[in-house]
């Protein structure tokens, strides 16, 4: 089992930036990918950006120069900074890690862009 705790997110003007942490816990071990999805209303789920184990990145188009992803291994931690957000990026972000055993998901955190 692993379990994933997020912090950050909120509402913020277009333009700014914010964000969003992951921390793990649990059968670490067994996690060979972590990452980001994201709801928005009507929407199906999309993922947003990932990286592997071995520090191999996959943004959405939609993200790529805006969003990256980093880890600290130490803390069992990934964070997605957010810049130059936009109000097509208003959903719930969930984390997710991607192990020898399926995936397991943080409980999601809204994060609105809004003038």
């Amino acid at each position: 089992q692993v379990q994933l705790v997020e912090s950050g997110g909120g509402l913020v003007q277009p333009g700014e930036s914010l964000r969003l942490s992951c921390a793990a816990s649990g059968i670490i071990f067994s996690i060979n990918a972590m990452g980001w999805y994201r709801q928005a209303p009507g929407n199906q789920r999309e993922l947003v950006v990932g990286i592997t184990r071995r520090g191999r990145t996959n943004y959405v188009d939609s993200v790529k120069g805006r969003f990256t992803i980093s880890r600290d291994d130490a803390k069992n931690t990934v964070y997605l900074d957010m810049n130059s957000l936009e109000p097509e990026d208003t959903a719930v972000y969930y984390c997710y890690a991607e192990t020898t055993t399926g995936y397991f998901w943080g409980q999601g955190t809204q994060v609105t862009v809004s003038s």
